[in-house]
């Protein structure tokens, strides 16, 4: 009967470990959803994978989707954009490395933190994009 306790242990160790890919597998759903809205230039799609705190910096779709396009064009228009690494920040947090090329060529990465809104979905809270060592704009 020693197995049980073995079994219970192997469950109980493996369990927050599926629970946090869920977790990744469920915020990387989110990149993605506003990643394809973008893509089809649909600013409110786009617009509602945005935590409140970024809503209430651009109070409508069509202000957020403009300051993308500006400040973010390699998440805009890209060749490529590839999930890499994610890493939980805290209980409440995840951060997705997502490896891009833009429209020119030119290799990014981009640091997505999302964290859990009052209705439990995750939401983009911000976006850190950093151009690849050695690349030229």
């Amino acid at each position: 009967m020693r197995v049980w306790p073995v079994l219970l242990l192997v469950l109980g160790l493996a369990g927050p470990a599926v629970a946090d890919e869920a977790a990744r597998a469920a915020a990387r759903a989110v990149i993605a959803k506003q990643e394809q809205a973008l893509g089809r230039d649909d600013a409110q799609t786009a617009y509602e994978q945005a935590a409140p705190g970024i809503r209430d910096l651009f109070p409508n779709a069509d202000l957020f989707i403009g300051m993308v396009r500006n400040q973010y064009r390699p998440v805009y228009r890209h060749r490529s954009f590839v999930f890499g690494e994610a890493r939980d920040t805290d209980e409440a947090g995840v951060v997705q490395s997502v490896a891009i090329q833009d429209e020119y060529g030119i290799d990014w990465t981009a640091e997505y933190s999302l964290a859990r809104d009052a209705d439990g979905q995750w939401r983009i809270t911000g976006c850190r994009l950093v151009k690849a060592p050695g690349a030229r704009a």
